[in-house]
């Protein structure tokens, strides 16, 4: 969007987790604030003063965010207003290297067990999910000495479940929510 440019490209405005985006790491999209699509947010923050995040307007949260986590795109709306609150309260630079330890969390999965199939699951999982489990999710799979003689489908599974098996334990849901 014309004159619409971002700081951070890991985090949007509006409490999407970009730098965990199946889009972006397909190279489709730019990331918020360096790619072409027309966003009303980023609208709306041109026209209260360019702000960086959206709970720092006193507008926050306004009629956008009414039902923006019913339904999910590319990526997981779930955690919008939550995330937001969590940067807001944490503080910008400790909510960004929490997202660079999720993204490398992220990037292991996809190098190491993503069988051309997993991509969308591993992104909403590491979207979901908390550091912590996913963290705990990465030691069990590392400490699975038989995991690396299996063919790459099965480690897929089996990372699969183990993400599964912490998600179920929160009544976390690893779907994408479309409209029907």
């Amino acid at each position: 969007m014309k004159g619409f440019k971002r700081k951070n490209q890991f985090f949007s405005l509006c409490g999407l987790n970009c730098g965990l985006c199946p889009m972006l790491l397909g190279n489709y999209c730019g990331g918020c604030g360096n790619g072409n699509q027309s966003c009303t947010i980023a609208k709306c923050s041109l026209s209260h003063g360019e702000i960086e995040y959206c709970y720092e307007c006193r507008q926050y949260p306004c009629e956008r965010y009414q039902h923006i986590d019913e339904y999910d795109s590319f990526i997981t709306h779930r955690r919008q207003k939550a995330d937001l609150e969590k940067a807001q309260s944490i503080g910008i630079e400790q909510y960004n290297v929490e997202q660079q330890e999720k993204i490398k969390i992220l990037s292991r999965l996809l190098s190491n067990y993503n069988d051309g199939r997993r991509k969308n699951f591993f992104c909403l999982a590491v979207n979901l999910l908390e550091l912590s489990e996913l963290q705990e999710a990465m030691r069990q799979v590392q400490s699975n000495d038989e995991l690396s003689a299996l063919p790459l489908k099965a480690q897929g599974s089996y990372v699969t479940e183990v993400l599964q098996k912490i998600a179920d334990r929160r009544n976390v849901n690893l779907k994408l929510i479309k409209k029907k």
